[in-house]
């Protein structure tokens, strides 16, 4: 790649930089002379001695080889750029700090702050998130670059959620190895093994020690992230590889490579198929199955091939939700087909409130499971996010979505020509049964209408009258019932499912990355934020402003964390000590309340708020709207009912 230098009236910046310090080393050693004239020094200021000017640079006197060690003109950093630029990465997320310095500046002046562009933020916990919403919209990772030891630290909990969410990323790690290179305070921030914190919830790390062995590990790395099942990755970036120069590591430069999703066994999937045919009543149980338009669209043609009713377990948005087959239960399944499932005990069983002493059932017994997914190939041994073991009748290993092609033809090779009638006939109760569950949600969604604080069904609904005549995406965790209820979802963008680990701090931020990645496509995009999760990476609202990123978000403020408040008060109950005013304490945010509106203010975004009329509601959405589809973010704070 050409390097640009920057110029700015025909002056190169590093040839500046150059000619300046030569001047430096020049006075330093005692040959000083006027920048007016060389002849003689300008009246009344004699120049400067050579122990002066040692004394101005800290007691050193730079020699000619010392000037040509310091100044770079071909440094590792910008090789790792044009890297980044080969794999197509849009953007590297980040905090800034010193150990990454090097790959900060080439992306800025090399490689002219474009793919990759360089998206400032606060807190390393924001940076992650941010990649973590962005993927899951884009379809392909970012960079998040994290200052060694306490950016990861601060990163960990948001590389969490990206890991059991199976969301690809790429963590850059800035790092001094070479003790004899670092100043003072790097050495506290220094590591051995500075990923050590996350490497038991990513796919895969390095710590090359050259920049050859950078450039190999970079692309496989990128090739872990994205290959199914797909998740973080990290690799650490020597911060003396990226400032010493490339020198011969750009003759060797190794090609990107991708692979394809693996593909569920041919004759496993036929079995699958007649299960699935000869079965009364079949019901497909589907969590992060599609990652586009086009896997909604098979597990659609399965869905009707089979008449079987799709139970979403909200891990992404997998098939229409105005879809006459959407929805349902498993209670009265005889097989049931489990896509990309994270939980397959839940499907069958679940211990309600860790009252139960035994399993609860919610399908009936001698119901047969199968299951399609890379799961099994997926596990670790320490964060127990594969719940509960199940005995699965029939386990195909495979990407879930590159099998349903071979599973829909061989489900219409297994099916009798005699059997149309009864296809037909379930098909029709199916669409019965799902015009009623609309129905019965829109009458539900009545109920506490004018309530204040205002109810949630109606937050749900006024947000869907503001945007339902834009081309809008969903970009938040499901909150309540009544936004998959009331709203028609059809498209796979509108709908990204929720954070996977469950941790908090996740929604402002990674709402804000993908309403990045939607931003080329001008879609309107809300986020139904959480309170108290806001609290976490508030500085994500900053973000949003400083780059332009148009995202409507709607505070659900309910003044707590209210599932914790109700934890306690379900202790209390079993304990038989009264469920009173004392579950409070520790679980909401009152005495003060917080004022949200005034947060987003400070942050430069169009605000309004706290809204407890219900009344008033619609309008400022109206606006909101209205200033997002300028362009501009806008928040609005609504306080709500606690569910």
């Amino acid at each position: 790649m050409t390097r640009k230098d920057d110029r700015s009236d025909g002056v190169s910046r590093r040839a500046f930089l150059a000619g300046a310090s030569a001047a430096g080393v020049a006075l330093a050693g005692g040959d000083a002379v006027d920048a007016q004239t060389a002849a003689e020094p300008a009246a009344g200021a004699a120049p400067p001695s050579g122990a002066q000017l040692a004394r101005e640079h800290g007691g050193i006197e730079y020699t000619e080889q010392e000037h040509d060690r310091y100044f770079v003109d071909d440094p590792g950093s910008d090789l790792m750029v044009d890297l980044l630029k080969s794999l197509d990465i849009d953007y590297v997320t980040m905090n800034a700090g010193s150990s990454f310095r090097g790959l900060h500046e080439s992306i800025l002046n090399h490689g002219g702050n474009k793919k990759p562009e360089i998206i400032t933020c606060v807190h390393e916990e924001q940076s992650v998130a941010m990649a973590h919403g962005y993927a899951k919209v884009a379809g392909k990772p970012i960079v998040v670059a994290c200052h060694g030891t306490v950016g990861i630290q601060h990163a960990a909990m948001a590389v969490y959620n990206a890991w059991v969410d199976r969301v690809p990323m790429v963590i850059v790690a800035g790092n001094y190895i070479d003790g004899d290179e670092r100043r003072t305070i790097e050495w506290i921030h220094a590591a051995q093994d500075c990923i050590q914190p996350i490497r038991d919830y990513i796919k895969w790390d390095d710590a090359p020690s050259s920049l050859q062995s950078f450039n190999e590990s970079l692309l496989r790395a990128h090739k872990i992230a994205t290959t199914a099942p797909m998740g973080p990755v990290a690799i650490v970036a020597d911060t003396t590889v990226q400032e010493a120069p490339a020198g011969v590591a750009h003759e060797a430069v190794p090609r990107p490579s991708h692979t394809r999703p693996p593909r569920g066994d041919d004759a496993a999937l036929a079995e699958a198929a007649r299960l699935l045919v000869d079965a009364e009543s079949p019901v497909i149980v589907a969590d992060r199955v599609a990652s586009d338009q086009s896997g909604v669209d098979l597990l659609v043609a399965l869905a009707e091939a089979l008449q079987a009713p799709v139970v979403s377990r909200r891990g992404r948005m997998n098939f229409p939700n105005t879809h006459y087959l959407n929805g349902g239960a498993t209670s009265q399944a005889d097989v049931i087909l489990g896509l990309e499932l994270s939980d397959t005990w839940g499907v069958v069983s679940t211990v309600p409130d860790h009252v139960a002493r035994e399993a609860v059932r919610v399908a009936k017994p001698g119901v047969k499971l199968v299951t399609i997914g890379t799961g099994d190939l997926f596990l670790k041994s320490n964060y127990q996010n594969f719940m509960r073991y199940y005995g699965v009748d029939l386990a195909i290993a495979g990407d879930a979505q590159a099998s349903l092609p071979a599973l829909i033809e061989a489900v219409r090779k297994a099916q009798p020509r005699s059997g149309q009638a009864a296809l037909k006939a379930r098909g029709e109760r199916l669409r019965k049964a799902h015009a009623q569950r609309r129905e019965d949600a829109q009458r539900a969604m009545r109920y506490a209408w004018d309530a204040s604080p205002i109810s949630t069904a109606r937050l749900s609904a006024e947000i869907w009258n503001a945007v339902r005549g834009h081309d809008w995406a969903l970009v938040s965790e499901p909150l309540f019932p009544s936004l998959h209820e009331i709203w028609e979802i059809d498209k796979h963008y509108q709908y990204i499912g929720g954070s996977g680990g469950a941790g908090m701090g996740y929604g402002a931020p990674a709402a804000v990355g993908a309403a990045l990645a939607h931003r080329d496509a001008r879609r309107l995009v809300v986020n139904v934020q959480k309170d108290g999760d806001l609290m976490y990476c508030p500085g994500a609202l900053w973000t949003a402003v400083h780059h332009d990123i148009p995202l409507l978000s709607v505070m659900h403020n309910n003044r707590a964390y209210h599932q914790e408040l109700m934890h306690v008060q379900r202790m209390a109950a079993r304990r038989r000590r009264g469920v009173d005013g004392s579950a409070k304490i520790g679980t909401t945010l009152e005495d003060p309340f917080i004022d949200y509106a005034t947060l987003a203010k400070g942050m430069g975004m169009w605000s309004a708020g706290p809204i407890e009329d219900p009344a008033k509601l619609a309008p400022v959405l109206r606006e909101a709207v209205a200033v997002v589809a300028s362009g501009k973010p806008a928040f609005v704070d609504v306080v709500c009912q606690p569910r």
